[in-house]
């Protein structure tokens, strides 16, 4: 089963006068998405009462909830108590999302900074494996998967092929596909449905097809210039990609069944129900 949803809440839902987080798995139902991503991109600033209520709705509605670490975290840091930090961002957020009931933590793996790529990348490689240690040692009771995300701009760490590397360290890593991301770091390459195609194939070769089946997707219109993404847009802009029908026909083919989150700028809901609509419509055409 694909599922679909935003990353938080758009403009409609506070333009109808909705206010609270804890709304938003009801009012998901009635739009006939059935999944949601909540960011801690600021800070893990949830109280509990309010994490185990809205995975309490997030269930009565069958909605599947999934958690965005906070933004600042940064895996290829040579400091290690930035890394200690980094680490213990991680493993609270999955503690929050143990309260929640949520399975799926998206995280950004890191940055260059000053170094070389290939520095910061040996950095996150070991720091990784780090984490894996880590998190394992804490012994969760709960089914969980940690999804770093592949990212948009030239001097952050996360090109698809770096993501599924760091991905084989642990069976409970799986790659969180921004499709947006990886159109904007590379300047408009994702077009057809051979473009996409080859990601997949890539990622199964890589991790195996059992994990590719469960990836986790961000999906959105981004702007970009010569270093990667600018901003995020909506389905309405059509200067910028990637448009959404190759990536649905990619998902038929080969018979995944992701969490597919829009990101779209304040139409994020809107533009989720649209992929479910294009999805839906192939779904039903003749292979």
């Amino acid at each position: 089963m694909v599922r679909f949803g935003p990353s938080g809440n758009g403009d409609l839902f506070y333009d109808q006068g909705y206010k609270s987080s804890l709304d938003a798995p009801l009012w998901l139902k009635n739009k006939g998405l059935n999944a949601y991503e909540y960011s801690f991109s600021r800070g893990i600033n949830i109280s509990d009462f309010l994490a185990t209520t809205l995975g309490e709705k997030c269930r009565e509605n069958d909605i599947t909830l999934s958690v965005h670490a906070p933004y600042y975290i940064n895996l290829a840091n040579p400091d290690p108590k930035m890394i200690e930090k980094s680490i213990g961002y991680i493993i609270s957020s999955l503690k929050i999302m143990r309260t929640m009931g949520a399975t799926r933590l998206v995280f950004h793996p890191g940055s260059c900074q000053d170094m070389s790529r290939e520095e910061a990348y040996e950095h996150l490689k070991t720091n990784m494996k780090l984490l894996v240690q880590r998190i394992e040692g804490e012994h969760f009771d709960f089914p969980f998967i940690v999804c770093p995300e592949t990212m948009g701009k030239s001097n952050q760490l996360g090109t698809y092929e770096e993501v599924g590397e760091i991905c084989t360290y642990a069976d409970w890593l799986v790659p969180t596909l921004d499709f947006g991301h990886i159109n904007a770091l590379t300047q408009g390459s994702l077009k057809t449905e051979a473009d996409f195609e080859k990601i997949i194939e890539f990622l199964i070769d890589k991790i195996g097809s059992d994990k590719v089946k469960n990836i986790h997707i961000h999906f959105s219109k981004i702007m970009y210039k010569e270093k990667g993404e600018i901003k995020h847009l909506t389905f309405e802009d059509s200067e910028y990609g990637p448009e959404f029908e190759p990536l649905a026909r990619v998902i038929k083919k080969y018979n995944l069944s992701p969490v597919i989150i829009c990101e779209s700028r304040g139409t994020q809901a809107e533009d989720a129900s649209t992929m479910q609509t294009i999805f839906d419509r192939i779904l039903k055409e003749d292979d």
